[in-house]
């Protein structure tokens, strides 16, 4: 499947910004069962510095610094994605959980991509005593891997509500998690924390997700959304796979990455700085479009 993705984030401030220098992690990234065709970050007011590069994770950066007074900031992506992932494997037929765990403790590579990087708590995703017990128990002894998993991802779906004005950027995933609702990243980031609670890797994925509209309804422009989930490491032979807690769904070719790492804070489509008083408003419009 290839898809043309169209993402305006624009921030309009209450008063000038006389200076912002900031990271943007919003273009597609390559591999993971997906080519990156074409892709364009356009941004206004026009940067007096950009870079570009790969940040260690493999995730597209642009670091940018605006010097001129502006009250809006408008970032927009046009990307050509082809998606075309492999099966995945008949979930009781991967190894037993507890093995998993035991070749990711001893994994002796630091790639990027290695297990080692995920297994350990990061900064938004610590330990949770009372999470790692929800998720033991999906995982009975010897259960295969990518079925306990799968098990756990449906529970998640079936025990929270999503809610977009329940939690913030900021909250806490035990707060989430003790409310029962958040939206897309607290659900992956407490999937997460069950899954290394239990010494399994587990890493964020930031993307986008096709949306279908319902039979006979129009697909409104600008209706979708970025979104997140999680990539579990099922051993050595099966690799990395996607898991979708908020949809309890497999990824496959409707899942669109832009970047991978520990948690949110690897990921966030914008962090840094910026110098002046103010309100600030936040609008997003994201279009993913099929178009072979």
């Amino acid at each position: 499947m290839i898809y043309e993705i169209r993402h305006l984030t624009s921030y309009a401030y209450a008063r000038p910004v006389p200076f912002a220098r900031c990271i943007l992690r919003v273009l597609p990234r390559e591999g993971d069962g997906q080519h990156v065709v074409a892709s364009e970050l356009n941004v206004l007011p026009r940067a007096a510095e950009r870079q570009d590069g790969i940040c260690f994770f493999g995730n597209r950066t642009t670091t940018l610094t605006i010097a001129k007074p502006h009250r809006e900031l408008r970032i927009e992506t046009i990307s050509r994605v082809e998606v075309n992932r492999a099966a995945t494997p008949f979930p009781a037929l991967t190894r037993a959980w507890e093995e998993v765990a035991a070749l990711g403790l001893t994994a002796q590579s630091l790639a990027p991509d290695s297990p080692a990087q995920y297994l350990y708590p990061s900064r938004l995703v610590p330990t949770v005593a009372e999470i790692t017990t929800y998720a033991q128990e999906s995982f009975s002894a010897r259960r295969p891997v990518f079925e306990a998993a799968c098990e756990l991802m449906g529970r998640v779906r079936r025990d929270f509500r999503y809610d977009p004005e329940a939690t913030e950027v900021s909250t806490p995933i035990r707060e989430a998690f003790a409310q029962r609702h958040g939206v897309c990243q607290d659900f992956a980031h407490i999937m997460i924390a069950g899954l290394r609670g239990l010494g399994l890797p587990a890493a964020y994925v930031s993307g986008y997700l096709r949306t279908i509209p319902p039979p006979g309804q129009p697909r409104l422009e600008g209706a979708d959304a970025t979104h997140a989930w999680v990539m579990i490491w099922c051993g050595p032979e099966t690799g990395w796979i996607g898991l979708d807690p908020t949809n309890d769904l497999i990824v496959g070719d409707d899942h669109i990455i832009t970047a991978t790492g520990r948690d949110y804070a690897d990921v966030s489509p914008l962090d840094g700085v910026l110098v002046g008083p103010g309100s600030q408003k936040l609008d997003v419009k994201v279009d993913v479009i099929p178009v072979s």
